[in-house]
């Protein structure tokens, strides 16, 4: 690796700077976990669940289409459980209560299992635009079902993009940036290419994996961690539970997305 580059850092163990004293004592904020089809709804479950067992939230409340409403007993229904208006297929419907939802929060992660329709990408772009400047992190299939909407989400304030370097590869070429990402490349290329796209995007934190690292990009500033050094896997890496601390660190740390989303990949 190439040392010489002063953007980039080399991290291969938690910061020294413990970020979990800035959580609060008491339960406070609202995180919003917003997913889901007639057909999947594991990942918004699961995630709202790690988040409440995990982090000082008041409340996380998970947002999903009302195709679902009928497999939930009515016992389990409360006010953390929210459904708006879905398609026929299933998934999202353009919907005033799903853009009051993301409103409503604090932080939202749009945490995926959605059908791939052009209706439930609106629907989720309008929700994530008139959330602004309510932190966001976008990550599995929604990076997907939001790429023909990038060119006018990309510039969102205070927008968190989890991705597969192939994700990163289809979003390059939706918003038309001149470089190229390619899964071939060796780190330092690819490295350099999110210095630049991320010098040009300064709003947008990205977190991706090439070459055996976990990449942290932020305001042109790299760093790459080992993910040996870390409890995750290659898959693992996208199930939810890396998704919930980026918020919940970046929730409450807000002033340095970069730090505080390394301090998330080595937390426990």
């Amino acid at each position: 690796m190439d040392s010489s580059k002063e953007y980039w850092k080399k991290q291969t163990s938690a910061p020294k700077e413990d970020l979990r004293w800035n959580f609060p004592e008491q339960k406070q904020n609202e995180i919003a976990v917003i997913g889901g089809n007639s057909q999947n709804f594991s990942a918004p479950i699961k995630t709202a669940e790690f988040l409440s067992a995990n982090f000082p939230l008041k409340s996380v409340k998970t947002i999903l289409p009302d195709s679902l409403e009928s497999k939930f007993p009515p016992a389990i229904i409360n006010e953390n459980l929210t459904f708006t208006r879905s398609t026929p297929s299933g998934s999202f419907d353009k919907s005033a209560e799903l853009t009051a939802a993301a409103n409503r929060a604090d932080f939202n992660i749009f945490i995926g299992d959605l059908s791939k329709n052009s209706t439930t990408a609106v629907a989720v772009a309008e929700a994530l635009d008139a959330s602004t400047p309510t932190p966001a992190i976008i990550t599995r299939d929604t990076v997907d079902l939001l790429l023909a909407e990038m060119t006018n989400l990309i510039e969102r304030e205070n927008l968190f993009i989890i991705a597969s370097l192939a994700q990163l590869q289809k979003l390059f070429r939706a918003i038309y940036y001149p470089k190229v990402l390619l899964l071939s490349q060796p780190l330092i290329p690819v490295i350099e290419t999110l210095h630049k796209f991320t010098l040009s995007y300064e709003n947008l934190a990205l977190l991706t994996f090439h070459d055996g690292q976990i990449i942290v990009a932020n305001r042109s500033l790299i760093t790459t961690i080992p993910l040996e050094n870390t409890s995750y896997s290659p898959i693992s890496l996208w199930s939810g539970r890396l998704a919930s601390k980026v918020a919940a660190y970046n929730l409450w740390n807000p002033k340095n997305p970069a730090n505080a989303t390394v301090a998330a990949v080595f937390a426990k």
